[in-house]
């Protein structure tokens, strides 16, 4: 594959490792983030989530939920989506703390939000390199079945992404013409490192 890619999200749990387990056995260069002060999942109610520090292992929150209340979180489909998790990385990564990570040709973020934040991010950084990168918000709910669909629609962009020679020239066509045969709308941008 030419190009390198990152998947983010808020918490680094569902949309984002989603779409990063896919790339990853499709033989994409991939990472993940989240871009939340916290990494938060579903608890018994609304008002009563399970909040974790990014960088604390999958596994742990596995075996904390699972002590917890194993029904309610097989259930829902946490203990599922964490069991993904691990085997795909250690744990939750924050996108604002990954600069010793690199940079990346291409990022897909899956909320508006998440998508507002990684460019203000890529804004303030040192542009030292001068290297674009490409942007892409594909907005996606968090829930299970539709991060599945949300992976596959990513999957597809990112092929037609690395069909290119150089996306830069391309870029408006794909989009274009990926927003109509899904009938969903992207918004993108172009950043620098």
């Amino acid at each position: 594959m030419k190009f390198r890619y990152a998947m983010v999200c808020s918490s680094n749990q569902n949309r984002s490792m989603e779409a990063h387990c896919l790339l990853k056995r499709q033989g994409f260069d991939v990472a993940s983030y989240g871009t939340g002060a916290h990494v938060k999942l579903p608890g018994p109610s609304l008002r009563e989530p399970n909040v974790y520090e990014f960088g604390t292992p999958y596994k742990q929150m596995f075996d904390d939920l699972r002590r917890k209340d194993p029904e309610l979180y097989k259930r829902n489909g946490i203990l599922p989506m964490l069991k993904r998790n691990i085997g795909v990385k250690l744990a939750p990564q924050r996108w604002q703390e990954n600069s010793a990570d690199g940079t990346f040709d291409v990022v897909f973020t899956f909320e508006e939000k998440v998508f507002d934040m990684v460019i203000e991010d890529l804004h303030t950084r040192d542009h030292v390199l001068m290297k674009s990168v490409l942007v892409i918000n594909l907005e996606v709910k968090d829930n299970h079945e539709e991060a599945a669909v949300g992976a596959r629609l990513t999957l597809d962009l990112c092929q037609e992404l690395e069909a290119t020679d150089s996306w830069e020239e391309k870029v408006d066509d794909i989009i274009s013409t990926f927003e109509r045969q899904n009938r969903r709308k992207i918004v993108y941008s172009i950043s620098f490192y």
